[in-house]
């Protein structure tokens, strides 16, 4: 069973640039009725997710969320959750408007990707197709080394896909799991970084210089490719090069614009982490709508 030949939701999203506007949308919407979550970079990872599941490049199934061979995906920026939240709904994990409830009390779409194996007296239930709780930057990439080894040992044909920021560079965690996966050759395992140059508190140039990143990301024993994050091709043609190199793990550097498809929003680190009013909700889903 695959979902690889998925294909778009209906007559009004033909394309994977209309599937990504949809995203952005239902991102607003989410944020605005939370009145609080992540803003710039899950606007600027939309056009990566709906590539990776509406594009054909990973095996799911949102009928069978359990199902042992389905691809692996990490989400270690936590706080990315609103696009991977709204990217699931509409990929038919469970309902869209389930969306509305993100960071209300007693909702599975907490403010991080939370995963939680159900047990007597759990005040929430699994939210399906999350394989992992975000929080901590730099945990998802350990966690995704670990799933690697395991499919491995196992000689199972799933592969991990885990989603980090270039913020979350900064974290020393994040070059142990790098380390890592070199030395165990994980080539199952592909690395796709948000490189959108800022963090909550300002400009990533300023606060914790990266480069020369992918010198770095080469030097600790990865394949490296660096793409244009909102050109739909680009995201499947490095991910399909990467399956080129089964003994190595791949890094995508994916350059973003935080905040992509709003005016103002966009480039601006303030966004990082604020919701838009109800008034700036309404400016942003009319941009959207253009």
């Amino acid at each position: 069973m695959t979902c690889r030949e998925r294909r778009p939701l209906s007559n009004n999203m033909n394309s994977l640039p209309d599937i990504a506007r949809e995203i952005r949308k239902n991102t607003i919407r989410m944020l605005v009725a939370a009145q609080s979550g992540h803003t710039a970079g899950p606007l600027g990872t939309a056009d990566f997710f709906a590539q990776l599941y509406f594009g054909g490049l990973i095996n799911f199934d949102p009928k069978k969320p359990q199902w042992e061979e389905r691809d692996r995906v990490i989400l270690s920026c936590g706080h990315y959750c609103p696009v991977f939240y709204t990217t699931l709904a509409m990929a038919g994990y469970f309902p869209v408007e389930e969306l509305i409830t993100f960071r209300k009390l007693g909702s599975p779409l907490q403010g991080h990707v939370v995963h939680q194996v159900p047990f007597s007296g759990t005040p929430h239930r699994q939210l399906p197709g999350v394989e992992n709780t975000g929080g901590p930057l730099g945990q998802g990439m350990s966690l995704s080394v670990g799933m690697a080894i395991a499919a491995r040992m196992d000689k199972r044909k799933w592969k991990v896909v885990c989603i980090s920021s270039d913020g979350e560079q900064e974290e020393g965690q994040t070059w142990e799991a790098y380390m890592a996966a070199a030395k165990y050759h994980l080539g199952n395992l592909t690395f796709f970084i948000d490189r959108n140059e800022i963090q909550i508190s300002g400009n990533i140039a300023e606060i914790m210089p990266l480069e020369p990143f992918r010198l770095k990301l080469e030097a600790f024993g990865l394949k490296v490719k660096e793409i244009d994050g909102h050109n739909f091709e680009e995201i499947k043609k490095a991910y399909e090069w990467g399956q080129l190199f089964p003994d190595q793990p791949k890094a995508i550097i994916m350059r973003t614009t935080p905040g992509k498809g709003v005016s103002f929003m966009e480039n601006k680190y303030e966004w990082h982490g604020k919701a838009p009013t109800e008034e700036e909700g309404k400016r942003a889903l009319m941009e959207l709508e253009k």
